[in-house]
């Protein structure tokens, strides 16, 4: 199975775009892949806004890249484009970081108004990139995502079955099963 990198452009631990990884995360494993999350948000921020290409964080996240058969990005969307923190990374990764790599990209947000952030932020940055293969995306609502306190998570039905999809077809361009045990999904 492939090795995928699961990419949380955000800055919070608890957010629902955090949480929605994860969730995701749980699946692709189920499925036979190595999963390795990675949260932009650990990377020291003198790191990420001084540009210390040397910096061991920075070293790894490339390294981490470099590994992975596929790449999921997650990002919440702030005034129509992914966050901040997330372009942060994508600033200090090499130019074609992203060559031979599968890419499913998602994003989370308050308002339907901000579901083109994918397609027309996101997306142009993760090809410039050399993504060459970057399968349909996924735009959750925040009301669709409810955070337990003792970290569980639901996604309101629509939203799941549709994140089951995209999950799977990302899945199966990686060369992995998309069948998933009912306990699992």
């Amino acid at each position: 199975m492939a090795t995928i990198l699961s990419v949380s452009g955000s800055p919070s631990a608890t957010s629902r775009t955090a949480r929605l990884l994860l969730h995701l995360d749980q699946r692709l494993t189920a499925q036979g892949h190595e999963v390795i999350p990675f949260d932009v948000r650990d990377v020291p921020a003198e790191a990420l806004l001084g540009a210390d290409f040397r910096h061991p964080a920075i070293v790894q996240a490339t390294a981490l890249v470099a590994q992975a058969d596929g790449v999921v990005v997650g990002t919440p969307v702030y005034k129509a484009a992914y966050s901040g923190l997330l372009q942060s990374l994508l600033d200090l990764l090499p130019q074609y970081a992203l060559t031979g790599k599968t890419i499913l990209p998602l994003a989370t947000g308050g308002s339907t108004a901000h579901v083109l952030a994918i397609d027309y932020a996101l997306r142009p940055v993760l090809s410039s990139m050399g993504a060459t293969h970057i399968v349909p995306g996924w735009f959750t609502l925040d009301k669709d995502i409810t955070a337990g306190d003792d970290g569980t998570l639901a996604v309101a039905p629509g939203a799941a079955e549709a994140l089951a999809q995209i999950t799977d077809q990302f899945s199966a361009a990686v060369g992995g099963r998309t069948t998933v045990l009912a306990a699992t999904g």
